[in-house]
């Protein structure tokens, strides 16, 4: 838990408190060598990266033409409605994703 400063123009700052959740929503290497393969998990930051993970959530084969990416959208809203952040990498392709299902 921290505070954060948002500057107001002629008006100070304010102070808001900020909870920090320790789950990350983010990819763990799975495949062998040269096969990259990524189970998408919920997992506790503090974990290593192909560590124990809370909940998978979906599958993600770079290999694949078609995109290769299997997702539980309801149980990744549930994360972030909870307070769990996605990695940049897989922000991106949750953001493809929510772009594809709306075309």
């Amino acid at each position: 838990m921290g505070k954060a400063r948002f500057p107001l123009k002629g008006a100070g700052t304010i102070e808001r408190t900020i909870h920090n959740m320790a789950v990350r929503i983010r990819m763990q290497r799975r495949g062998s060598k040269k096969k990259a393969f990524y189970a998408v998990v919920a997992a506790d930051s503090r974990m290593p990266r192909d560590g124990r993970f809370l909940e998978k959530l979906g599958t993600f084969d770079p290999r694949l033409e078609s995109g290769g990416l299997n997702l539980n959208m309801d149980r990744i809203n549930h994360w972030i409605n909870a307070g769990a952040l996605p990695t940049e990498t897989l922000a991106k392709l949750l953001k493809g994703a929510a772009a594809e299902a709306k075309a």
